[in-house]
């Protein structure tokens, strides 16, 4: 009885917020979604945004910029809402870096997803010296060997470089058949399934949004969010 009355003692003095449970940041789970998409967030989460991007779009890149910070703190972080990007790509630069943002899996997705649309000026500018100067790939050359040298020759993968892969990885990335089924894949229920008429593009619950494409038409079609 002694003992047992030393420890409650002790455990009077502990604050009560020493047992309590740790909440979940939910910003920090990325798992990979049966379409192929890379989900951040509560997979129970009450409000479930799909976003449909390409990486040559400057508008989703705008909305990138302007909505990644609020809609993770305010939505995503408590858990009241996940968010899942897909593809619909629209040409073959826009390929490449979808391939090259899926390299290291649901832990590296998001972090190259906004380097990508943070240097988009940048590397776009090369792209368009690139296509001005060779439109057409040789008749011999593999298709995964086109999207390597527009990585290698558009900037893409020296923005990666800095974000720590090789080369090689890089190389590899680009020429994966899975990765490239699933973005394919995407690409194919975006513009002929859903038939959505540009990018960026938003589904909530699985309903397709019309007329919104930016953050404040996003927010609008929200439940509130945490201030």
């Amino acid at each position: 009885m002694k003992i047992r009355a030393s420890v409650l003692g002790l455990l009077a003095l502990i604050p009560a917020t020493a047992f309590a449970a740790k909440a979940v940041d939910w910003t920090t789970r990325v798992t990979l979604s049966p379409a192929g998409g890379y989900m951040m967030g509560n997979p129970a989460a009450p409000t479930k945004i799909v976003e449909y991007i390409s990486y040559t779009c400057s508008h989703c890149a705008h909305f990138v910029a302007e909505a990644s910070a609020p809609l993770k703190a305010g939505w995503v972080k408590t858990g009241k809402a996940s968010v899942e990007v897909r593809n619909a790509v629209r040409d073959r630069y826009d390929l490449t870096a979808a391939l090259l943002a899926r390299c290291g899996g649901p832990a590296r997705f998001y972090g190259n997803h906004e380097a990508l649309f943070a240097n988009q000026a940048a590397w776009i500018a090369e792209v368009e010296a690139f296509d001005a100067a060779k439109t057409e790939p040789p008749a011999k050359q593999s298709p995964a060997a086109v999207l390597q040298e527009i990585g290698k020759k558009t900037g893409l993968y020296t923005l990666m470089g800095k974000r720590g892969f090789t080369p090689q990885q890089l190389d590899a990335c680009v020429a994966s058949p899975a990765a490239l089924k699933q973005v394919t894949g995407m690409t194919e229920e975006a513009w002929k399934t859903l038939k959505i008429t540009g990018t960026p593009s938003f589904t909530v619950n699985g309903k397709l949004l019309t007329s919104t494409s930016t953050w404040d038409t996003l927010r609008a079609a929200l439940p509130a969010g945490t201030k």
